[in-house]
């Protein structure tokens, strides 16, 4: 009898490192990251308790499953002559530091607190403005940006409504 609970135990801890390894690797494939690395700038930051967008946020499995449709985007247009990128993804690198830079040195919007995000020629804009007036006029200016196809505008009028976008989550600051 007294043998038997041995090789139980014996059996339950040989397998003790297998379970932390599925556990880890469980715990990699839910990290989130910016792993496209998908522009993402904060432009203004005015508006003290604007809720701070989350970003490009993708697990591993995530990635994997959005890889393929990616590296597609924008082949046809290059294909015709259309597009000097091969690839829609290619063209955010550009035209968010270019975007940002306007914004910034325009002064209508020096008054707000606002992130961007590059993503297949898309700019999608996430913060607090002043008013539904700045709002439109910031969506306009993006628009006159070279290489833009689109904007996605999540802008919010304040700080206290409800973002209209994923929120950060906030880190707590406690001691440790």
């Amino acid at each position: 009898m007294k043998l038997r609970g041995r090789v139980v135990l014996f059996v339950g801890l040989a397998a003790l490192p297998f379970a932390v390894l599925a556990q880890e690797k469980a715990n990699a494939q839910q990290e989130r990251g910016n792993h496209f690395n998908d522009p993402f700038l904060q432009v203004t930051s005015a508006m003290p308790g604007c809720p701070v967008p989350e970003g490009p946020m993708f697990t591993q499995q995530q990635v994997r499953a959005e890889a393929h449709v990616r590296a597609q985007h924008g082949g046809s247009c290059f294909r015709s002559g259309r597009c000097r990128l091969p690839n829609s993804y290619l063209y955010d690198k550009e035209i968010i530091p270019r975007m940002v830079s306007y914004l910034q040195q325009d002064g209508r919007f020096n008054n707000t607190s606002v992130w961007v995000l590059g993503e297949r020629r898309l700019v999608t804009l996430m913060g607090c403005v002043q008013s539904q007036e700045q709002s439109r006029a910031m969506e306009q200016a993006v628009m006159l940006v070279d290489d833009v196809m689109g904007v996605v505008n999540y802008l919010s009028v304040g700080t206290t409504s409800k973002s209209k976008y994923g929120v950060a989550a906030v880190e707590s600051k406690t001691a440790r």
